[in-house]
């Protein structure tokens, strides 16, 4: 197991045990977020809105290896967890909360729900399994060892969307959608705040660029459309293909040369930047454009047409009122994509940007929404 320190409080150089125990002593509420991966767990302790730790516990193949299902590294994570928080002396009896990322349940609205055993039987029973919803069972065993409440946030299967966004052209055919639910509306929530309005008054177009990308219609505080950045809606991006021709797909999955599995994997995971140019490092491939790679260049261009396109759709969905155009994620610290999409899409609304995904800081603002009164949790 490898352990990256991210920061103990914003000032590394001052004595961090000292520094946590003068800001424990001013604190309300002190919050566990937990954000599981497939070869990482990280954690966050909040001491009011002031991250006070922040960790990332990353695992190796050899030691997930030893398990069968994802489920089955549970004790194990939480063993690691505890660990953590006694080496870096946060007792759980200070805690206020333990809130963990949502993963693959039923859809559901917005909001921060109470973790049950009605919610982790779900999760559980998945398919596929997911290590994003090894969060939800991690936060409920540390929260019941305390006597402390846990919580999800915004899971990935949020669904707001007006009814005429469900509907395709073939009745009856899947169209959820799988989005950064936490993130979007962690950061629509934050440009609100910063410009002195309730996110409920505006209307936003949120896109979320990570290994794969969703752009969301924020109307009023409700995500009224979003494309599925998991399997296959919506702009190219790193690791995805985007929306494909259907016919040349029916074709290449007809044609004999594929498995149902092959196929699935060139559409999420081995689409998109990894299809164009070979890497899901969009970083890379827009330094390779820069040097002069054609195919790099022809790759970088298309992701971006693509998000503007799917930004522009969505100003229709909102009637072409909207207040602002937000790029988040971690391809917005990208110069080259920024610019391009600005460029693109300001005359459209103002272009704000909010690089990195967050995660971890936006669990911890939901719950503490909760604790201080501002938000109801739901019972799933």
């Amino acid at each position: 197991m490898g352990i990256h320190f991210t920061r103990v409080l914003d000032d590394p150089s001052r004595d961090s045990n000292a520094l946590l125990f003068n800001t424990e002593l001013m604190t309300q509420y002190k919050v566990l977020a937990i954000n599981t991966g497939s070869t990482s767990t990280k954690i966050a302790v909040y001491y009011d809105d002031t991250p006070a730790l922040e960790l990332s516990l990353s695992h190796s193949n050899d030691e997930l290896g030893r398990f069968a299902t994802v489920f089955d590294q549970e004790q194990w994570r939480k063993e690691l967890i505890l660990e953590a928080l006694a080496q870096h002396n946060i007792p759980l009896e200070s805690l206020s909360a333990v809130i963990g990322r949502g993963g693959l349940l039923r859809p559901v609205e917005s909001g921060v729900y109470c973790i049950n055993e009605k919610m982790l039987s779900e999760l559980k029973g998945a398919t596929p399994q997911h290590a994003s919803g090894l969060a939800a069972g991690l936060a409920l065993d540390i929260a019941k060892s305390c006597g402390i409440p846990a919580y999800i946030a915004d899971p990935i299967v949020v669904d707001e969307r007006d009814e005429v966004a469900k509907v395709c052209g073939i009745k009856g055919l899947d169209t959820r959608v799988i989005w950064h639910a936490l993130n979007q509306k962690a950061t629509a929530r934050l440009y609100a705040k910063q410009i002195g309005r309730p996110y409920e008054e505006l209307n936003l177009i949120v896109a979320h660029m990570g290994g794969g990308i969703t752009v969301g219609a924020h109307h009023q505080g409700r995500v009224i459309d979003c494309n599925n950045g998991l399997d296959g809606s919506g702009p190219i991006a790193p690791e995805r293909a985007g929306t494909l021709p259907a016919g040349s797909l029916v074709k290449l999955c007809f044609s004999g040369k594929y498995t149902e599995k092959q196929v699935l994997h060139m559409i999420a995971g081995g689409g998109g930047l990894v299809s164009l140019a070979g890497t899901n490092q969009a970083r890379e491939v827009a330094q390779r454009a820069a040097e002069g790679d054609a195919e790099a260049e022809l790759a970088i261009r298309a992701m971006i047409f693509s998000i503007a396109k799917q930004i522009g759709a969505l100003s229709t969905v909102l009637y072409g009122k909207v207040d602002a155009v937000i790029l988040t994620g971690g391809i917005a610290h990208n110069t080259r994509v920024v610019e391009e999409l600005k460029q693109r899409c300001s005359f459209i609304a103002p272009v704000a940007v909010y690089p990195g995904e967050n995660e971890l800081e936006s669990l911890a603002q939901n719950a503490l929404r909760v604790l201080r009164g501002e938000d109801i949790a739901k019972e799933y």
